[in-house]
């Protein structure tokens, strides 16, 4: 982790470097929305790796949004004004900060959305130096929002729009008890790349699976980013025994994965956790329909289930106007500018950085992946029901199974039975063979 004279440093060079090629514009994306620059507008910058497998479908969300504000009217009565800068993924710190010190400095954007992931706590530093607020849409540790409790003044400006650590480690949790209530399976495993952002999820099912009486019979760890062969984690599990495996997978390892489960025919049940890749609209056509009967953790704008009256008019916003379906973090960043932003913004009344900090700390509002979407005091995504509030329904972790191509809502329970879904399992032998 660089150190902040370290990261001042690197910020300087960088300013520099910038602002003398600032007018060529290499690596900049601008969306504009009139022929002239209208100085009046309200100027909102996204920062990602704008042409990869996550970043593309983040950029065409954010673009749709800001198209559909423009066309019903803009914000306040402005039309806003679109910049992406390319951070390649986030993961070099000095990209990561060239991107967002020139949409700062150089465009002088008065907002930011983005995200990158392992690198969170630079994003953190830099908006804060500038004042600037920035929602993000990564999977974090819980230590980068507690920063705006244990500093408010200074990290105030960030926002996360994506559940937490410890969001995370209790909706795999809960699945663990609802999977368990289904099929009585009690021997559970994991695997997981080797990767900051599941930690604390591992950590919680090392502690909760034994405490609630499960067996926590294999934990497996891979190296993130160049596994492709599976084979060996798969034989260990069988050979423990396990009987539901929790997979966290982020990255392109997600389809390997499965096609290693499917050919096996391994008899244990993919439950619960992440897969990125496979979770993904694409996952049946990427897997060659080799997730059947998987269940991972998605969002309902991605699977076409109409959790909120938003829900799927977003779904066909963006196939309609990009052709495809819309992703996790795709659907996140669209209602982030369409819903959660703008809404603030209206209500401050003004794009005054304070004003809008108030109101985003403020905010109760119907998106399409949440029927109350509301912050907790960390600026954190507010996870689950509220005991002081029985009529609170806010974000919940979902667990959707591919079922012949369809995903179908599995998880929560409240979620299952509102859907009237059943859980399916596999056509190859497996402990399901002894559920009466």
């Amino acid at each position: 982790m660089l150190g902040s004279q370290a990261l001042t440093k690197i910020q300087s060079i960088i300013l520099i470097t910038v602002v003398a090629f600032a007018a060529v514009g290499g690596g900049t994306y601008v969306l504009w929305n009139k022929e002239e620059q209208n100085f009046e507008t309200i100027k909102i910058g996204f920062f990602g790796d704008l042409d990869g497998i996550v970043g593309k479908p983040c950029w065409q969300a954010v673009k749709l949004a800001v198209e559909e504000i423009n066309a019903e009217g803009g914000i306040l009565g402005r039309e806003v004004e679109l910049f992406g800068e390319d951070d390649d993924g986030g993961g070099d710190p000095v990209i990561l900060t060239t991107a967002l010190t020139k949409l700062i400095t150089v465009h002088k954007v008065d907002f930011i959305v983005g995200g990158a992931a392992q690198s969170e706590t630079l994003v953190q530093d830099i908006i804060a130096q500038h004042k600037i607020i920035c929602i993000s849409s990564s999977m974090i540790p819980d230590e980068i929002t507690e920063r705006v409790l244990d500093d408010y003044d200074q990290f105030k400006y960030y926002f996360s729009i994506m559940f937490n650590q410890t969001c995370g480690k209790l909706g795999v949790t809960d699945s663990m008890i609802h999977i368990r209530e289904l099929t009585g399976f009690n021997k559970i495993g994991y695997l997981a790349e080797d990767l900051a952002w599941n930690k604390e999820m591992r950590e919680g099912l090392d502690d909760f699976l034994p405490e609630n009486g499960f067996e926590l019979v294999y934990k497996g760890i891979f190296p993130p980013f160049d596994t492709v062969d599976f084979s060996s984690y798969f034989a260990a599990a069988e050979a423990a025994g396990v009987e539901i495996l929790v997979s966290m997978i982020g990255g392109a390892g997600g389809i390997p994965f499965c096609k290693e489960y499917y050919d096996r025919q391994s008899p244990m049940l993919v439950f619960g956790g992440s897969n990125g890749l496979a979770s993904d609209p694409r996952g049946w056509e990427r897997t060659e329909g080799k997730c059947n009967h998987m269940d991972f953790g998605t969002v309902p704008t991605t699977t076409g289930y109409p959790f909120t009256s938003k829900t799927l008019q977003t779904r066909d916003a963006y196939m309609n106007r990009w052709g495809e379906a819309i992703t996790w973090f795709a659907a996140n960043y669209y209602d982030c500018i369409k819903f959660i932003l703008k809404d603030a913004i209206e209500r401050a009344g003004t794009i005054e950085t304070d004003a809008v900090i108030d109101a985003l700390e403020q905010t109760s509002v119907e998106t399409s992946n949440a029927r109350d979407f509301v912050f907790t005091e960390s600026h954190a995504l507010m996870m689950g029901k509220d005991a002081n509030d029985p009529d609170a329904d806010y974000s919940i972790v979902m667990g959707f199974q591919w079922q012949d191509g369809v995903q179908v809502p599995m998880d929560p329970r409240k979620i299952m039975e509102e859907a009237g879904a059943t859980l399916t399992f596999p056509d190859w032998p497996g402990p399901w063979d002894n559920i009466n």
